[in-house]
């Protein structure tokens, strides 16, 4: 049943498509050769389609048989082992993706850094997750000026242009991609992703994304992120022409777009939020497919509305790879849904709390034995509705005790974000002499809007039992979020 599922999926999406017959053999050499992780991924896509530009940034852009030139150099030139760890603290850029598969290339372990973690924290995940050196951005020397082997982007493009060949012996062990938790509360802790085993972790994503052999991917998430990554492991997959800019900033998305004929973007749901505020609209996409946080009440129906009906919501952790995709379908019918599990993932509630099983559960963070997982808790609540459909009602963590009462700050979040007036919100309990803890709404308004407390406290008391009802109501011009766009709620 695996392998016709496979081979259908495949075969929809464009990948077994006839192509030059030695090509063809070469390129299922390679992932014989290589695997399925990042080195054996470019050189298959290398192998087909060499001439096809693989990735486009702000400066330049490369085919792919350019890129596996220079990743291999870089491969090559390294001073590190097989085993190793090295971090990366990159935006997303041409130069990114020649650091990470070629770190992948020499067998060393990449370790994605959050570009917006302070000089302390990245002397403390240096420290914690032992890097041998690390690969960085220049806009960062200042904060990695203590590490003593810390390598930038000049020297990165010496390394690759010094080396007198590439290395195109695989590894003894093949290099994994640890990724580190979102860090919203406490240091980021390593975890080490899976390398794919074959072709179905591919296809249970695409069969519900319908992405296609040689999209052109614009990845706004961050590379470093889980979902980024995911985006970029899919586009090598898929033979595509990356896009990428350094940052994020709307207007210039959507100018990006249009400029590279863009059919597929793969972006974080407050990219989505803040693409609604410019003026004009790209409609060249066939899919924008998002991850990493929940989707704010109505984003989805006023999205694609002004997109069509191209949003796919992946709902997902670190820790679990994905759990369900809704589709825009899903979407349409029940805006706040988290869709459907896909092929081979399972999805079961066990007293109120999401578990998933599927074949990419990741091995273990850095510092622990690795294990075979079969099932990994999300850490959030849920339920399933009467079609299968998944609903997030919240993190365990965040419910809070009231007088007694159990709340669900979500279940209050998601109805203040459906107001007209409201752009943002988010529900956090704070510390009450009398009733141990109560409500706090902190709520950004759309441009031009008005709203008052009082007015937000009577919906809420319409609506949801008294208890539910946020004593403390503020008004700010944003949330503060991390850089995968997370509310950081311990600042509120």
């Amino acid at each position: 049943m695996d392998a016709l599922f496979i081979a259908s999926t495949m075969a929809r999406r464009g990948l077994l498509t006839p192509g030059n017959p030695v090509r063809v053999a070469r390129q299922f050499a390679s992932l014989g050769r290589w695997g399925f992780g990042l080195a054996g991924e470019l050189r298959q896509a290398a192998a087909r389609s060499p001439q096809r530009i693989a990735v486009i940034d702000d400066e330049r852009q490369l085919t792919y048989a350019e890129l596996l030139e220079r990743s291999s150099r870089l491969a090559a030139a390294l001073s590190v082992d097989a085993g190793d760890r090295v971090g990366l603290l990159c935006r997303n850029s041409a130069r990114m993706l020649e650091a990470l598969i070629g770190v992948a290339t020499r067998g060393a372990d990449a370790v994605l850094i959050n570009t917006g973690l302070s000089a302390h924290q990245l002397e403390q995940i240096v420290e914690s997750q032992g890097l041998a050196a690390l690969i960085h951005d220049d806009e960062f020397t200042d904060r990695v000026a203590t590490f003593p082997i810390r390598i930038g982007e000049k020297r990165v493009d010496e390394l690759i242009e010094s080396a007198p060949a590439g290395l195109a012996t695989p590894p003894e062990r093949p290099g994994r991609t640890i990724v580190l938790t979102s860090g919203t509360t406490g240091l980021p802790k390593g975890a080490r992703r899976p390398t794919p085993g074959g072709f179905s972790p591919l296809c249970s994503v695409i069969d519900r994304i319908p992405l296609r052999a040689g999209e052109r991917v614009m990845i706004a998430a961050p590379l470093f992120h889980t979902w980024g990554y995911a985006g970029m492991q899919i586009a090598l997959a898929l033979r595509a022409t990356i896009v990428l800019r350094r940052r994020f900033e709307p207007a210039a998305l959507v100018t990006t777009l249009a400029e590279h004929q863009v059919t597929a973007l793969v972006a974080v749901p407050v990219m989505l939020q803040n693409l609604m505020d410019v003026s004009t609209a790209y409609r060249g996409l066939r899919v924008a497919a998002v991850s990493g946080s929940a989707l704010p009440g109505g984003l989805a129906t006023r999205f694609m509305d002004r997109y069509g009906e191209v949003l796919y919501n992946l709902y997902g952790s670190t820790e679990a790879s994905w759990v369900s995709i809704a589709t825009p379908a899903d979407l349409r019918e029940a805006p706040s849904t988290a869709g459907r599990p896909p092929h081979g993932t399972r999805v079961t509630i066990v007293d109120g709390q999401i578990h998933v099983s599927n074949g990419m559960l990741f091995e273990g963070y850095t510092g622990q034995d690795a294990a075979t997982r079969t099932v990994v808790g999300t850490g959030d609540l849920g339920h399933l509705d009467d079609k299968g459909r998944l609903y997030v009602d919240g993190r365990v963590d965040d419910m809070i005790v009231s007088g007694g009462e159990n709340i669900f700050p979500g279940e209050v979040e998601d109805l203040l974000a459906a107001l007209p007036q409201v752009r943002e919100v988010a529900v956090v309990g704070v510390p009450d002499d009398e009733w141990g803890q109560r409500l706090a709404a902190h709520l950004v308004l759309n441009p031009g809007e008005r709203l008052d407390a009082e007015a937000v406290r009577d919906h809420v008391r319409r609506n949801l039992a008294r208890f539910c009802v946020p004593r403390d109501v503020i008004f700010l011009d944003e949330l503060p979020r991390n850089a995968t766009g997370k509310v950081l709620k311990r600042e509120l």
